[in-house]
């Protein structure tokens, strides 16, 4: 009658052991888990550009968000996605849109470099003939420098992928870069 007693204790003290083992082993995964998480969104940052430019029969609209994820203080990789709209009155109609992939570096706080590649599709419609309506695609490769100042950074880029046909009216231009 012994020996039973001893099985059916061993059995339950075995039983209670794995329980708690399990719920500890279980209890760190999630742990880790949400910390995992927490430390990945602590890297991500938000920001990107708006562009308005209105004149005398002329409009420009741009939304240009982005993110990017802070690897270290040095290095950064986002994404981006644009949409332009251009209308010159009696001429065409344009609209823009696609995205980039960013690369940041910082070698130092105030200093930062980029290469961006941008992808655009573009749909030109000539006011007065359909027939002379355009769709393709523009892509960008960029690379520039800026001064940066917190969250803010402003700079130039230079667009080394610049042809006749590039719809930028210069490989050459200003940026200011924000990021919360």
């Amino acid at each position: 009658m012994r020996k039973n007693n001893f099985k059916t204790d061993s059995k339950s003290v075995l039983i209670v052991i794995i329980a708690l083992i399990s719920n500890a082993l279980l209890a760190q995964q999630q742990t880790i888990t949400s910390n995992s998480s927490s430390y990945f969104w602590k890297n991500v940052q938000f920001g990107g550009g708006i562009g308005l430019g209105f004149g005398t029969g002329y409009t420009d609209i741009t939304l240009a968000p982005s993110a990017i994820y802070n690897f270290n203080e040095y290095v950064a990789l986002g994404l981006g996605a644009q949409y332009t709209y251009l209308k010159q009155k009696n001429y065409y109609a344009s609209h823009l849109y696609g995205g980039s992939i960013i690369g940041l570096f910082n070698p130092i706080p105030e200093i930062q470099l980029s290469a961006e590649l941008e992808e655009l599709r573009v749909n030109i419609n000539l006011d007065g003939s359909n027939s002379n309506s355009q769709d393709y695609w523009n892509t960008g490769l960029f690379l520039g420098a800026g001064y940066r100042s917190g969250n803010v950074t402003m700079g130039a880029r230079y667009n080394v992928l610049n042809d006749s046909n590039n719809i930028y009216g210069s490989a050459f231009m200003p940026f200011v870069r924000i990021y919360f």
